[in-house]
């Protein structure tokens, strides 16, 4: 067996392993499955923040204001509500158990553990939006993991309430969760307790001050984000789903910062974050897909021979939304040595150019809105950054262009080469015939 493949094999094993790790897998699902309540949020903060003062006028004199922030604000605002209930959800799940049951007691965890204060009136409990959001998040994917995995565990040692035979479905789930949910709240309860007595206010105080803030300062820092990328290009050259296997470890920390940038979007505030994650992949990274491959889709269409130029009519059309899949496994990309020089430096090229337009202030930072996959180019890049993201994209088109141009011009030339070499081959008995 060849060094290369031992390594490929290897690379694989670990990969996979993340890929199916339990864990893992439940936020990173967790996280997708809110993905509807998080775009709405997104849209209708778009809708509300048009900075055009004759749109914004109307909606005030006809009272439509009011009306268009509230879906960001029950969104956005809540994220951490969302999300501990759809984390802990799938990890119920992934062990073949009610996922519902297991985030609704998650969702009751995360609130109780949360800081509850007083209005103005001295009287009246009020519960703050502080930690309900983005700066939650931490907070609510430790919980949502913890009390999925407390509630499987408990049915599994089959302590719980067991309704006798006839009794509804909804009914037996009802009661099996009783037992689960008092031993969380006591726990809850207890983790309250100890952070109520130490210097921190709460658990949530704790985490962000000495887990999320940090994790999040060094996942929006320039050099940490080229890391992420160049190491998705590798995976992918080994044949490996580069994006999903980071995805999966890297989402929390990106969610955050799209997020944060999104809510100070939404209170016209300052964006405290130039690279956003996602967004920023998304959007100048990945134009065309992983690997920047927009313009190799390109160059395929000007390509001479007849092979490769078939192959780029069918993959430009996925390219300029985002999906590769086509000419990484039909040029191929993958483990095609001659094409891993522009596969690994073209997304770390067309990064560094948008870090710097970014940095310097020709582009503005992206909204973190979070447009789908599948949203074209220069549309996403409108909807995240303004006309300047727009036309950043089509200079990074053509950087991709002019970095796989050259590699692949040598193999459209050997393609060219086979394919006259197959026609005269074709043509010989004809002419022998005439």
């Amino acid at each position: 067996m060849s060094e290369s493949k031992v390594w490929r094999e290897r690379i694989q094993k670990f990969s996979g392993a993340i890929q199916s790790n339990k864990y893992v897998s439940s936020i990173s699902n967790g996280l997708t499955s809110i993905l509807p309540v998080i775009l709405v949020g997104a849209i209708f903060t778009l809708i509300n923040t048009i900075n055009i003062p004759a749109y914004q006028d109307f909606l005030d004199s006809i009272g439509l204001k009011a009306l268009t922030e509230l879906p960001s604000i029950l969104t956005i605002d809540l994220l951490s509500l969302y999300a501990v209930f759809s984390i802990a959800y799938a990890v119920s799940t992934q062990f073949k158990r009610d996922g519902f049951s297991a985030g609704i007691i998650a969702l009751m965890s995360f609130l109780l553990v949360t800081p509850v204060g007083l209005l103005e009136d001295g009287a009246t409990n009020a519960l703050s939006f502080q930690w309900l959001g983005a700066t939650g998040l931490f907070v609510a994917i430790l919980i949502g993991i913890t009390v999925g995995r407390l509630y499987v565990l408990i049915l599994d040692k089959e302590f719980y309430i067991k309704m006798p035979k006839g009794v509804p479905p909804t009914i037996g789930k009802s009661f099996a969760a009783l037992t689960p949910a008092f031993i969380v709240v006591f726990l809850m309860l207890i983790v309250r307790g100890i952070f109520n007595i130490s210097s921190f206010d709460s658990i949530h105080d704790f985490i962000y001050s000495m887990v999320q803030a940090p994790l999040v300062s060094l996942g929006g820092s320039w050099w940490a984000y080229l890391i992420v990328i160049t190491v998705m290009s590798l995976l992918w050259f080994f044949g490996i789903h580069g994006t999903i296997v980071v995805m999966g470890v890297i989402l929390p920390i990106w969610t955050g910062l799209r997020l944060e940038n999104l809510d100070a979007f939404s209170n016209g505030e300052p964006l405290p974050h130039m690279i956003p994650g996602g967004p920023f992949f998304m959007t100048y990274t990945a134009i065309g897909g992983t690997g920047a491959t927009i313009g190799l889709i390109i160059a395929l269409l000007m390509a001479k021979s007849k092979r490769y130029k078939t192959l780029g009519k069918l993959a430009v059309a996925p390219g300029l939304t985002g999906i590769n899949e086509p000419i990484l496994f039909g040029l191929p990309v993958v483990l095609n040595i001659r094409l891993i020089i522009p596969l690994i430096f073209t997304p770390i090229v067309v990064s560094v150019i948008a870090i710097i337009a970014t940095y310097s202030g020709l582009v503005p930072p992206l909204r973190g809105i979070g447009v789908p996959l599948g949203t074209p180019i220069f549309i996403n890049g409108f909807l995240e950054g303004g006309w300047r993201a727009s036309v950043l994209q089509a200079v990074l088109l053509f950087i991709s262009l002019a970095m796989y141009y050259p590699f692949f011009k040598r193999l459209d030339k050997e393609a060219l080469k086979v394919e006259s070499q197959e026609k005269n081959v074709e043509e010989m008995p004809k002419a022998s015939n005439q």
